[in-house]
């Protein structure tokens, strides 16, 4: 467990009990979770978001078009995530993937993921399918910096294997985060555990400083088309 976590209090509203998944920890005096920090950054976040939507908004409404005629069903993916102390939210995304690509249940995407559009296959790898959540970001649900949220079926069976997750839980959510311009996408349990390593390095360091290098390295991953 953290060294830095020190005491448990019961899980907020919103999480199941059968296992510890919210018992968010209290952090000491020295742990970076720090209400100025978090000040700052959600300023920035809501001017960023802000000047993203304005000035992208063409560009939004292009994607928006070819999402809609590149295969039958919704623009828009919507989904239930874990966010900040583990509360409960719908994420926002342009769908990349057919109607009922999870009949079978929660499944991550793999390389040549047959459940994934032709126009699906572009928005991933330059991650544009991510752009609606600068409104998760206005609403406060998410930060543009910081670990991704999780679906509840997979974050359980992190924190089985990775007690220390309980540390990024207390972080509200990014659109984008360290572990993933550093790791990149997790096919399984196991890597999302290796990404881990990464988010937690970022909430170690955690700045408006460390954001803006993080925001460089997704731009990079974008131009690179080597997102998924």
């Amino acid at each position: 467990m953290n060294r830095h976590l020190v005491k448990l209090e019961a899980p907020p509203a919103g999480c199941n009990e059968e296992v510890p998944l919210a018992k968010i920890a209290h952090l000491t005096p020295q742990f970076i979770y720090k209400k100025k920090i978090q000040r700052k950054k959600r300023a920035f976040d809501i001017c960023f978001s802000l000047i993203i939507m304005t000035l992208g908004s063409p560009f939004f409404f292009l994607i928006f078009i070819i999402t809609k005629l590149s295969s039958p069903g919704p623009i828009f993916f919507k989904q239930v995530r874990l966010g900040e102390n583990c509360r409960t939210f719908h994420i926002y995304k342009f769908r990349s993937m057919y109607c009922d690509a999870e009949v079978a249940g929660p499944q991550l995407s793999r390389a040549g993921d047959p459940r994934i559009t032709k126009w699906g296959r572009i928005i991933r790898k330059t991650r544009l399918d991510e752009l609606p959540q600068f409104w998760n970001v206005l609403k406060g649900e998410m930060s543009i910096v910081g670990p991704r949220p999780e679906r509840e079926h997979f974050a359980r069976q992190i924190l089985e294997l990775r007690p220390d997750y309980i540390t990024v839980q207390k972080l509200r959510p990014g659109i984008t985060s360290l572990g993933q311009v550093n790791f990149g996408y997790a096919e399984n349990v196991g890597q999302m555990c290796e990404r881990l390593d990464h988010d937690l390095l970022y909430v170690k360091k955690l700045s408006l400083r460390t954001d803006l290098i993080v925001i460089a390295k997704t731009v990079g991953v974008m131009i690179k088309g080597r997102g998924k």
